[in-house]
C-alpha cells in the first residue's frame, strides 16, 4: 500500500493494535480518535476529533485504506433497553462508519483502496442481552455487503467478527481472574481474543487484492464449534 491508511479509533484496543502493526510493516497511518494518543512514530499522523467532525480536507488525496474501529457493549436484558441504547449503538457502530466512508469515498477511490469494519460474532451466533450491540452490528456487515458491490471494482469492503477480546473496551467483563476465566472457558480455545491476533487479520484484509464483501470471524471457534 503506498498511500495513508486512515484509522478511525486508533488509540486504544484493536485499533491502536492494527496502528503498531502497520507501522511496523512500513505504512503510514492517519489516525482519527476522541482523545490523545499515545502513540508516537514519524509514520503517523494523529487527529483528536469525533470522526463527525471529519472532513475531506483533513484527508490526502488518496488513501490505501479506511478502518473503523469504534464500537460499544451494552449487554442489558432486553425488557432493560430502551429506545435510546438502539439509537446509541447505532450511532456508534454504524453511522460513524457511514460518515467515514463517505468522507473517505473519494481518496479511496483515487488510490484503489480498502475499508475495513468491525462487527460481532453475536450477529451470526444468537446471544443473550446482545440485541442492542447485535442489531448495530448487523447494520455494519449489511453496509460491507452493499458498498462492496457499489464501489467494485475500484474499492474493497470487508469485515471482521471477533468474539471477546481483551481490550479497553471489555475490562469491566474480564475485570478479575474469575470473570476472565469464564469468559475464556465460553470459547472452543479457552482463551479470549488479544488485539495483536485482530490486528494481524485486519491488515490482512486490508491489503487481500481478491476478497471483497465478506465477513470473516476470528472468535476462538465461538462461531462454528461445539465442544
Amino acid at each position: 500500500m503506498q498511500h495513508p491508511i486512515l484509522i478511525i479509533g486508533h488509540r486504544q484496543g484493536i485499533g491502536k493494535a492494527l496502528t503498531e502493526h502497520l507501522l511496523s510493516q512500513g505504512h503510514s497511518v492517519i489516525g482519527v480518535s476522541r482523545g490523545t494518543s499515545e502513540l508516537d512514530h514519524v509514520g503517523l499522523t494523529s487527529l483528536e476529533k469525533d470522526v463527525r467532525d471529519l472532513t475531506a480536507d483533513d484527508l490526502p488525496q488518496a488513501l490505501s485504506g479506511l478502518v473503523y474501529a469504534p464500537g460499544s457493549i451494552n449487554l442489558k436484558p432486553f425488557k432493560s433497553l430502551k429506545e435510546q441504547d438502539f439509537l446509541d449503538d447505532y450511532s456508534i457502530n454504524a453511522l460513524g462508519a457511514v460518515h467515514a466512508c463517505q468522507v473517505a469515498e473519494k481518496a479511496l477511490r483515487e488510490g484503489k483502496g480498502s475499508v475495513l469494519f468491525f462487527s460481532t460474532v453475536a450477529v451470526g451466533q444468537g446471544m443473550p442481552f446482545h440485541a442492542s450491540i447485535a442489531m448495530a452490528k448487523g447494520a455494519i456487515e449489511g453496509l460491507t455487503r452493499s458498498l462492496a458491490a457499489e464501489w467494485a471494482p475500484h474499492v474493497r469492503v470487508n469485515a471482521l467478527a471477533p468474539s471477546l477480546t481483551d481490550t479497553p473496551l471489555v475490562s469491566k467483563l474480564l475485570g478479575n481472574e474469575a470473570r476472565a476465566q469464564a469468559a475464556a472457558e465460553r470459547h472452543p480455545l479457552k482463551q479470549v481474543g488479544r488485539p495483536e491476533d485482530i490486528a494481524a487479520l485486519a491488515a490482512t484484509l486490508l491489503q487481500s487484492p481478491w476478497m471483497s464483501g465478506e465477513v470473516v470471524g476470528i472468535n476462538g471457534g465461538m462461531g462454528r464449534l461445539r465442544v
